[in-house]
């Protein structure tokens, strides 16, 4: 497989951590030397390392590492519980494998909170920090149950997981009626999508990603102590992006104004900035949204 740009050269590694291995993508930069900067990238609940290309292109002259959390893509495998800290355990693996000591961390959707949490527990590993319309709390009603909560936050993406298809084709087409991506269709995302999508062991194909995964990790952050400790203790820089449309393209998206709000009010810190004209989904995997993703980590590489 084939990732990334001509300023870039692919790998991808596997890193030994608790239960199993991690699956990394790797992009390293032709151009620059052994001092070239890092950036650590985290992707979304059911996502996997190939939702960042369209950023990694836009970032020439940054070694940029990513990888596919337990329990997605082909890290699928790796055995026992999820959750932030549990993720947050594999990066500090990922780092050492790479010899990485120090990087700015970029987080989507739940990868922005894995990545507070990291920051948390691992403090020194971490320079600054980008939230890409996740990690601070979500707007949600106490007293769900695990279905009705992920039902509430993901919708038809974790209704998905339970599908079966008959190939690659048949998967492509599901999405293609996606409102999310009516105008944002392109070769990078299909690779990404087919990438998710592996034997069900019957004759048919699934989604990599299983459904009592996401809603471990669901639950774990929403209504865990997890987060809510690491934001108590924040203390690195940061940088939070959010889209007014959601993961079906509808408004208000993730964050409405009003919790937004007062979620600004509850951490002054912050650095808030609303983006128009995308939403959860394509302000990552989106030429548009992923110019505006890397010049905030180009401003964030510049001030550490």
């Amino acid at each position: 497989m084939t990732a990334g740009t001509r300023a870039h050269d692919y790998r991808e590694l596997d890193v030994p951590v608790e239960g199993g291995m991690l699956h990394v993508g790797v992009w390293d930069p032709v151009d620059a030397g052994p001092d070239a900067p890092t950036v650590l990238l985290v992707h979304g609940v059911t996502a996997s390392h190939l939702a960042w290309p369209f950023v990694v292109d836009r970032l020439p002259g940054v070694r940029l590492m990513a990888p596919d959390l337990r329990g997605r893509g082909r890290s699928n495998e790796i055995e026992g519980p999820a959750g932030m800290a549990a993720h947050a355990a594999d990066l500090a693996a990922l780092l050492d494998a790479l010899g990485v000591d120090r990087t700015t961390m970029v987080g989507h959707s739940m990868g922005a909170f894995v990545s507070v949490v990291f920051a948390h527990l691992s403090p020194d590993r971490v320079s600054r920090l980008v939230l890409v319309d996740g990690g601070l709390p979500l707007d949600v009603p106490a007293g769900l149950s695990t279905d009705e909560l992920v039902a509430g936050i993901l919708g038809p993406t974790a209704a998905r997981l339970s599908m079966r298809f008959a190939g690659p084709a048949e998967y492509l087409d599901f999405w293609r009626t996606h409102p999310a991506f009516a105008d944002a269709w392109t070769p990078e995302l299909e690779q990404y999508l087919a990438y998710d999508l592996v034997p069900d062991g019957e004759g048919a194909f699934r989604p990599v990603t299983s459904y009592a995964t996401t809603a471990d990790d669901t639950v774990d952050m929403n209504t865990g102590t997890t987060l809510p400790d690491a934001l108590a203790g924040l203390r690195h820089p940061v940088r939070l992006l959010t889209v007014p449309r959601g993961l079906q393209d509808e408004p208000p998206g993730l964050y409405a104004p009003a919790h937004l709000e007062d979620l600004l009010g509850e951490y002054p810190d912050v650095r808030h900035e609303r983006i128009g004209g995308l939403n959860h989904y394509t302000i990552v995997m989106s030429p548009a949204g992923a110019e505006v993703v890397a010049g905030v980590v180009r401003e964030e590489l510049a001030a550490s």
